[in-house]
């Protein structure tokens, strides 16, 4: 079935084609006629409503008299931070910006399909393998920025006292369970995040197409509390995948 064509997407699919077709030939993907997706859209108007919102509390920041947006901002990353320490301890603070990123875009994204004419992008599976397959490039590369080659000893698990030959076979042993375990890893956010936003979209369309008063209001709400918390899962598993990859307790 053809997916319904948001207005914004319309709009670039009519005047931005060459752009999109641009894309899709970098990717060794081939052209198409109107090449642009809602989820693409919609992914580059949550980029540009996260810039514009820090764009306007930039010149806005104040240490005697901060304002309702520096607060709001000061306090997540309080507690990002908070959460971040107590999952990684360990130089934690150089991976706060990260977190906050994934957490921000991800908050965005959920958000915005609660706009008449918008859809969160999270409700296709593209969006959260993308931000899944970053986590998973994150967390490994700090592994080996922290650990070296030395990483790697983790997938063979802890020494177990065996001696040579048992430590030997305990490691062959671990090794291929600790591959899947980290490749199902970036599949469990994916399906994670796009299983809750896609049922919470559908759930939310569905009211609105009873009653337009009590019923949208209660699942609206509903999609914003499910909006944030999705948004700290998939920001706090991150921090879990991090402290891991960077612990000095292999």
């Amino acid at each position: 079935m053809h997916e319904h064509e948001l207005w914004l997407t319309a709009l670039f699919n009519d005047h931005l084609a060459g752009a999109g077709n641009a894309v899709l030939t970098a990717a060794g993907l081939a052209a198409q006629e109107r090449p642009w997706a809602n989820f693409m859209t919609m992914q580059l108007l949550v980029a540009a409503i996260i810039v514009v919102v820090f764009a306007l509390l930039r010149p806005k920041l104040s240490v005697e008299s901060p304002g309702a947006g520096q607060h709001i901002f000061e306090a997540m990353t309080g507690f990002l931070d908070e959460q971040a320490h107590d999952n990684i301890h360990h130089h934690h603070r150089r991976h706060v910006p990260f977190f906050g990123a994934i957490f921000v875009f991800v908050l965005f994204a959920n958000l915005i399909g609660i706009i008449p004419t918008f859809e969160s992008p999270t409700m296709f599976p593209y969006v959260p393998a993308g931000l899944a397959l970053a986590a998973f490039l994150y967390y490994n590369m700090q592994g080996f920025v922290e650990g070296g080659i030395g990483y790697l000893k983790q997938f063979a698990g802890p020494p177990m006292g065996f001696g040579f030959i048992g430590d030997f076979l305990m490691a062959c042993l671990m090794i291929p369970i600790e591959i899947v375990s980290h490749c199902a890893r970036p599949i469990s956010l994916t399906i994670r995040l796009f299983a809750n936003m896609f049922a919470g979209e559908q759930v939310t369309l569905v009211f609105l197409s009873m009653t337009y008063i009590v019923a949208p209001v209660i699942f609206m709400g509903l999609h914003v509390f499910v909006s944030f918390v999705q948004a700290y899962v998939f920001a706090l598993l991150t921090m879990i995948y991090v402290g891991a990859a960077v612990s000095h307790e292999h």
